[in-house]
């Protein structure tokens, strides 16, 4: 087990390395940084991979006919969850620790290197200032988790010593679980918006530019070649008019000078464009353009179903949860989703549904990337960042592996969403006495069934998994999910119909005028 964790631990340090060394600028890049966000992204991916380890553990130590395994006693059963418990302690502590602690100060670090007139010793003191905001916020938030009880003391005359007594013991009795959980639930709520504004858009975008393609980049280069003759044109005209040496007009300067800036992009432009034209690597991925819709409409096919489910398990709560004091909980399924039917089926055949959820977690983190690589990083309507390949700030890789770590944290309670019950005990039966008593030799027994865990279950007989116990120790953060859901299945609805009406996307998008991090240096391809 330890050699397997090993094992996808690295493979998910590579999986960051190349992302990070496809976005990166050349330029601009920094080993720390760099570092930084490789090491952010791998803990992304191994934190999203423990919802379906979690749920395997759980499952594994029963047979289907409902009786625990022989190995899995109660003691077993006990270092199991207390094993996936400290798993999920450790991950969320280096969440925390990233976002609150090491990436804004890596950050802030790197604002003020911009500066050339800044020393080092300025540029750490500036950085642990504005980190030490950041702390305090994590602090607060441990803090108030840690305090504010679940439960209340049953006798209603206590003494204040009792009640700051009843509040120590409680948080000695959840292991500080309840702080933790409410320091991650309230990053889940900011993962939660992230996920409405670039998952839910990345979902329609992503899987609709593998099908449409982009352009042409001949007939790119012919389009940018007669607007370079245009420009030429005008600026020879403007120009024209101090042939005799009269000084130009301040209109016309002004116009003189954007024309020459224009020309400068289109310049530009050309050289990228015909590098893309003759490029090895833009035949290749022509070769494979039935692959790329073939993928397509996989993505969409995957997205339909996610969506679909989500939209039937939200209108499932509305009807039938004890409502918005409970967070909309609700204990299995009364209107049946198509994800929640399937995944009893793969059930049988090991191990099928472990494939669909982690198919499942990995595209909504490569949906992520997509809805955050074309809408760029925006505060409120400035835009921060533009994420392009090879040529993204250090900055911006930062914020990117921020908002994904957020995103990851909101990743659970979307798939419990779906599947509350499937979750909440996986593939685990217990057993009931059946109505129904036979008659052997004169001797009257009463067989006993197998049926799948659900909220009636003994607690003895059904382990609940760990992930589920982080979803729900707050009820009002549940509410917000349920509401978060609503405006996910807007924002992919809307995202779609944008997403179907716009154009093929340029073979070299995001060299336009604006786009501060355009480099002279030789050209790359941007196609994928």
């Amino acid at each position: 087990m330890a050699a397997v964790g090993a094992g996808a631990a690295s493979a998910e340090l590579v999986i960051g390395w190349i992302y990070v060394r496809k976005y990166q600028s050349q330029r601009e890049s920094e080993v720390v940084s760099t570092i930084t966000a490789i090491f952010s992204l791998a803990i992304a991916l191994i934190t999203s991979a423990l919802l379906p380890v979690d749920i395997f553990l759980v499952s594994y130590m029963k047979n289907q006919n409902g009786t625990f395994k022989d190995w899995a006693n109660a003691n077993v059963s006990r270092q199991i969850e207390d094993t996936v418990l400290y798993g999920y302690y450790t991950l969320y502590s280096v969440i925390l620790f990233c976002v609150f602690l090491w990436i804004p100060f890596v950050y802030f670090y790197y604002e003020e290197k911009d500066d050339d007139d800044t020393g080092k010793c300025t540029q750490i003191k500036t950085a642990l200032k504005y980190t030490l905001g950041f702390a305090v916020i994590c602090a607060l938030l441990l803090l108030v988790g840690a305090f504010v009880p679940l439960n209340v003391p049953n006798n209603k005359n206590s003494t204040e010593w009792e009640k700051v007594k009843f509040l120590f013991e409680e948080l000695g009795s959840s292991h500080g679980l309840a702080a933790l959980s409410f320091s991650i639930s309230s990053l889940t709520l900011i993962g939660m918006l992230a996920a409405i504004t670039y998952t839910a858009y990345g979902m329609s975008a992503l899987p609709l530019n593998l099908i449409k393609g982009t352009r042409s980049a001949a007939y790119e280069r012919l389009e940018n070649t007669e607007d370079i003759e245009e420009v030429e044109q005008h600026i020879q005209t403007i120009k024209s008019k101090s042939k005799d040496g009269r000084p130009l007009p301040a209109r016309d300067k002004r116009a003189l000078k954007q024309f020459e800036e224009r020309l400068r992009t289109l310049r530009k432009r050309e050289r990228h464009l015909e590098f893309i034209e003759n490029s090895c690597w833009t035949k290749f991925c022509g070769a494979l353009r039935p692959l790329k819709i073939i993928w397509g409409i996989f993505f969409i096919l995957v997205a339909l179903l996610f969506v679909i489910s989500l939209f039937l398990s939200n209108l499932d709560k509305a009807l039938h949860s004890a409502g918005i004091d409970s967070g909309f909980i609700i204990f299995g399924a009364n209107l049946s989703n198509p994800l929640n039917m399937l995944l009893p089926l793969l059930q049988t055949v090991f191990p099928l549904d472990y494939i669909l959820i982690t198919i499942i977690i990995m595209y909504f983190i490569f949906t992520s990337m997509a809805g955050i690589r074309n809408i760029g990083i925006w505060f409120f309507w400035i835009r921060l960042y533009k994420i392009r390949r090879g040529r993204t700030r250090p900055q911006a890789l930062l914020f990117l592996c921020m908002i994904l770590l957020l995103i990851v944290l909101h990743t659970s309670y979307m798939i419990y969403s779906l599947a509350p019950q499937y979750v909440m005990y996986g593939s685990q039966n217990y057993l009931i006495e059946s109505n129904i008593t036979y008659d052997y030799h004169k001797g009257n027994s009463t067989p006993s069934v197998p049926k799948r865990c659900d909220a009636d279950a003994p607690e003895d007989q059904c382990t609940v998994t760990r992930t589920y116990l982080f979803l729900h120790k707050f009820w009002f953060f549940s509410a917000a999910y349920y509401f978060g859901n609503w405006a996910f299945l807007v924002v992919f609805l809307i995202g779609l119909i944008v997403s179907c009406c716009k154009g093929k996307k340029s073979v070299i998008e995001g060299i336009d005028e604006d786009d501060s991090d355009i480099s002279d240096d030789e050209p790359s391809v941007y196609s994928i």
